[in-house]
């Protein structure tokens, strides 16, 4: 189940990881401010991730924090780039989590032409931060 997902901005990358209020009903704080997640992400490498609700007008405004920077850095997440946190619920384990990093693609289509000829060129940039 999807907690969130987030195409991310110069702060996401650079401080902190603000995702959408939503995503909180899927955590559980225990009455704290604070929770560590236990996050396995693509390589299946287990990281803790702190999120940190913080008060936003007369809403909480839910934060990534402690380990979310070291993320960013091994994967070479840029702004542009997409993450999507997962809900994995098993009855024996309890609720594990999973982290996932999409890298920005650009499609270019163009059109080489000579006097008689053109030619498509189909081209997928990946782009790395």
């Amino acid at each position: 189940m999807e907690v969130f997902s987030k195409v991310l901005k110069a702060t996401d990358v650079g401080v902190k990881l603000s995702f959408p209020t939503h995503g909180l009903e899927h955590l559980d704080f225990a009455g704290s401010n604070s929770v560590d997640l236990r996050v396995k992400d693509s390589c299946g490498e287990l990281r803790v991730i702190r999120c940190w609700k913080r008060k936003n007008g007369d809403h909480d405004k839910p934060v990534l924090s402690s380990g979310w920077l070291k993320f960013v850095a091994d994967y070479g997440l840029g702004v542009g780039d997409k993450v999507v946190l997962l809900r994995e619920d098993d009855h024996s384990l309890g609720s594990q989590f999973r982290i996932e990093a999409l890298r920005k693609i650009i499609y270019v289509c163009a059109y080489v032409c000579s006097d008689d000829q053109c030619y498509r060129m189909d081209m997928l940039l990946f782009l790395v931060s």
